[in-house]
């Protein structure tokens, strides 16, 4: 059984990581370490969790403990990885794991010396419609891959929200347009090779609120739209010369109508869903997560699959910046 330490009270942790730990099979939360050792505290009570620490030194060198889970603001990602991965702990950090490409090298280096695993949580790599979709697309479903087209947008324009906060690795960018990116290198197993985008920031906030994307990858493209401050949507359609599949809830699970997978082929005169209604990824992420940091065999979500994929996300800054397309 794998101990899990949580880095802080977020509230990602506290609605979506604990519970999934505390459902899963072969893993446990152990130990809640805050800088104020009253949230701590309170937090253990609640989920019935028997060690807290005020401050996360203390957790990373107790013996008790065998992994971490991360949920700390962005900013502070990359020093509390490889703090953990030098105590020896295998560590699960939300995304994005890093602000820069170039920060991930470091990790990997981290992970390597330590002989740790390390995983940034992509939860939707290990849902089970997104295999269905790569199987799909690989079998020739919808013909031959044209075009992926995404949407990915919610509402937050609370100033104290870390999503908010430049200081704190703030901004649509780094929140949310991972996703659309990390879930079509995952089903086609393709890089793109360069793109275009434009992006908008909030006068006060100052932090990137709106962002379009457009992708060549070498043999289909792709083209995504994001927000912090439109009404609350998610799409994702991959479309064929032969048909189209698209998902209802591609990112956050058992959102809106529940999680279908549906293909639909070249004039619709037929249609298929595969309902994954009642999944929860975030199980199946720990899961697997706590599988490989026992040396089972298992595939994760590595710092490789991080490294390349923020590589998109730094061309969409610097796209933007310089208003011209960019290579990946």
């Amino acid at each position: 059984m794998l101990r899990i330490g949580i880095l802080s009270t977020a509230n990602i942790g506290i609605t979506q990581l604990i519970p999934a730990i505390q459902s899963a099979s072969n893993c446990v939360v152990s130990a809640v370490a805050s800088r104020d050792i009253k949230k701590a505290r309170k937090l253990a009570k609640q989920i019935d969790v028997p060690l807290t620490f005020g401050s996360y030194e203390d957790l990373l060198a107790s013996d008790e403990i065998d992994a971490v889970y991360i949920p700390l603001p962005t900013s502070q990602h990359v020093e509390w990885t490889i703090k953990a991965a030098d105590a020896g702990k295998h560590v699960l950090c939300e995304k994005p794991i890093s602000l820069d490409a170039a920060d991930i090298k470091t990790l990997i280096k981290a992970r390597d010396c330590n002989g740790v695993v390390v995983s940034e949580a992509f939860m939707v790599t290990y849902h089970p419609q997104w295999f269905k979709v790569r199987d799909l697309i690989r079998k020739g479903s919808i013909g031959q891959l044209k075009h992926v087209q995404a949407s990915f947008s919610y509402f937050n324009k609370d100033a104290d929200n870390m999503r908010n906060r430049v200081d704190l690795g703030g901004g649509v960018i780094p929140d949310i347009a991972v996703y659309p990116v990390v879930a079509t290198r995952f089903v086609t197993g393709a890089e793109p090779e360069k793109l275009q985008s434009t992006v908008e920031f909030d006068s006060k906030f100052k932090t990137d609120c709106y962002a379009t994307v457009n992708a060549k990858f070498k043999d289909f493209d792709m083209s995504f739209y994001i927000s912090t401050q439109m009404a609350l949507r998610q799409s994702i359609v991959f479309h064929g010369n032969k048909g189209f599949v698209e998902l209802t809830a591609p990112f956050n699970s058992n959102l809106y109508e529940g999680d279908e997978v549906r293909l639909h082929n070249q004039d619709h005169s037929e249609y298929r869903a595969f309902s994954y209604t009642g999944v929860n990824q975030y199980q199946l992420q720990v899961e697997a997560f706590a599988r490989a940091c026992t040396g089972k065999k298992q595939d994760i979500f590595t710092l490789e699959d991080s490294h390349a994929n923020q590589r998109v996300i730094d061309a969409i800054y610097k796209s933007a910046k310089k208003n011209v397309w960019v290579k990946v």
